[in-house]
């Protein structure tokens, strides 16, 4: 064979293999094709979407605080003396004029009765001086004595007089000190505090009980100097506190006229209803003043972009991903929600956290939650996720 037949054999044999390899070729990019476009869908869970919906929005400065009882009253002894009895614990209910405990009042009986007396003689010598005084100016009258000793009688009736007065006074003290043996609730409501037992010795000034009403507590708290414009006597306060389960509302009574070197912020008080008796006082609470209230579409606050010059989020329309910028308005900090006044409509599908980062135009499926019983924990196949708020179906 010559080498030109060599060579055309050569070429014919490659000719052969390249036709038969090309329909291989055609089959695996065939093959591929699928596998790409399935690589192009992003999954995701429900956790990273949220839908924005019409509300009620409350805006205004965060508060933190404690609740105490609107009316409470410290009592303590007014007399030296031992504590014969108490009649009240810590926890108890009393009525305005309950007899809380009493105080030996042997000493103090003891100086009501001297007083007493001390006023019998006093008034016995203040009606004589005045009798005299009267006989004098009688016999002056008739020229019988001088007028000094009318003067004389003057200051003599003056005198018995003051007596009678300091006697009185005396008198009035030494009651007043009886009664105080006897302590009793200035108003109805509950024993707060019990500081004494029987056998102990008071002196004036030691502390005995506390007296709370709780029907009616306010809310100690204290807002930051910056945001005091937003705070006005009278707006409302929605705050929660440890044991409650529920919002609870209330209203600004008293505002601070000077703010607190130190911290920077403003004092202030709001009333609270509590005629159901669920909260008590020394409960810590946090909360909101609502200095402004609106209906408007909300979303959460970690669904919006606000890196760049003008806010946007990741709208999930049609299946696929797409970019809006908005315009926000209001925000929420206690439910971590803001106000898009312009970009969004009600019910409208934002994507959260890592979903933020997928581009523009990709398609998107949601995955099955895998909590239900009998559900595999693999996505199954979900139809693409849409602007709508319908709830997702498991297969």
């Amino acid at each position: 064979m010559t080498t030109a037949s060599r060579r055309s054999a050569h070429y014919t044999m490659l000719a052969v293999t390249t036709l038969s390899l090309a329909p291989l070729a055609a089959c695996g990019s065939k093959a591929e094709a699928p596998a790409d476009q399935a690589a192009a869908v992003q999954t995701i869970g429900p956790d990273n979407m949220a839908v924005a919906i019409s509300d009620t929005l409350s805006s205004g400065p965060s508060i933190s605080g404690t609740l105490a009882a609107d009316r409470e009253a410290r009592l303590r002894a007014e007399v030296a003396g031992a504590v014969l009895q108490t009649y009240a614990d810590a926890g108890q209910r009393v009525n305005a004029g309950t007899v809380l405990a009493r105080i030996d009042d042997s000493a103090v009986r003891d100086a009501a009765l001297s007083a007493r007396a001390g006023v019998t003689q006093a008034s016995v010598a203040a009606q004589q001086a005045e009798r005299e005084l009267q006989r004098a100016r009688t016999l002056a009258a008739a020229g019988a004595i001088a007028d000094r000793d009318v003067e004389g009688a003057e200051r003599a009736n003056l005198s018995a007089q003051a007596g009678l007065a300091e006697a009185q006074a005396r008198l009035s003290s030494a009651e007043k000190n009886l009664r105080n043996t006897v302590v009793r609730a200035p108003f109805a409501g509950i024993v707060a505090e019990k500081a004494v037992s029987p056998g102990d010795i008071v002196t004036p000034g030691s502390a005995m009980f506390t007296v709370i009403d709780p029907r009616s507590l306010r809310v100690e708290a204290s807002v930051p100097a910056v945001s005091l414009g937003e705070v006005r006597v009278g707006a409302p306060v929605t705050f929660t506190v440890n044991g409650a389960d529920r919002a609870l509302t209330g209203r600004v009574t008293r505002i601070a006229p000077m703010v607190n070197a130190q911290t920077k912020q403003v004092a202030i008080q709001a009333s609270v209803p509590n005629n159901a008796g669920v909260l008590v006082a020394g409960l810590f609470v946090e909360g909101r003043v609502s200095s402004q209230k609106r209906v408007g579409v909300l979303v959460p606050e970690q669904a919006v972009d606000q890196t760049g010059i003008t806010p946007s989020v990741m709208r999930l329309k049609g299946g696929k991903v797409e970019k809006v910028d908005v315009l926000l308005g209001l925000r929420d900090e206690v439910a971590e929600r803001v106000e898009v006044t312009t970009g969004l409509a009600s019910g409208d599908t934002v994507l959260l956290g890592a979903a933020r980062g997928i581009s523009v135009g990709v398609p998107v499926t949601v995955s099955a939650p895998s909590d239900a019983p009998g559900q595999r924990a693999t996505t199954r196949g979900i139809a693409p996720a849409t602007d709508s708020a319908r709830p997702i179906s498991k297969n």
